[in-house]
């Protein structure tokens, strides 16, 4: 999934304005203008479109945890990536939603999308270890789906 497609579903899924997606950027000590969001925002074959960097999506999720769970000053500022990837990105969000392995796989369920936990575990591994297993986009856009389900539960199946 690119970058712009996971903020349009967390845009949706939170019922978010754009000076919100613009703010929680700005939690993460990132910014972008209200214009910047609005191109992002838009679908690649309209006037205006960008492509969201990879680094602005890291710290739009960084400002997603901090905007969801608040801001420890104990806890280690999450990195962010020059690179993201499905894997990260699905991290990422279990930590702002505060998800568990089996959260994951009932909002999976919620989109009719089966997985077990232990493919869900693997996708949680450091890459290189012997169990680590890619994120397809099937597996993101199914979790974001189901997310959306359990946070707007006005919205129904497609």
């Amino acid at each position: 999934m690119t970058n712009n497609d996971v903020l349009r579903s967390v845009r949706y899924m939170l019922d978010m304005s754009d000076a919100t997606m613009v703010s929680i950027l700005a939690l993460a000590e990132s910014e972008a203008s209200v214009e910047e969001m609005q191109a992002f925002l838009k679908k690649e074959e309209e006037d205006g479109f960008r492509a969201c960097p990879d680094v602005l999506m890291g710290y739009f999720l960084n400002g997603l945890i901090f905007s969801l769970r608040g801001k420890s000053e104990e806890a280690p500022v999450p990195s962010v990536e020059r690179k993201m990837t499905n894997n990260i990105i699905l991290k990422k969000l279990r930590v702002a939603f505060n998800l568990k392995t089996t959260d994951i796989t009932e909002i999976l369920q919620l989109a009719d999308f089966a997985v077990s936990q232990a493919e869900i575990g693997a996708i949680f591994r450091k890459p290189g270890h012997k169990n680590y297993r890619e994120c397809g986009d099937q597996i993101l856009r199914n979790f974001l789906k189901g997310l959306t389900m359990k946070k707007r539960p006005a919205v129904k199946k497609a």
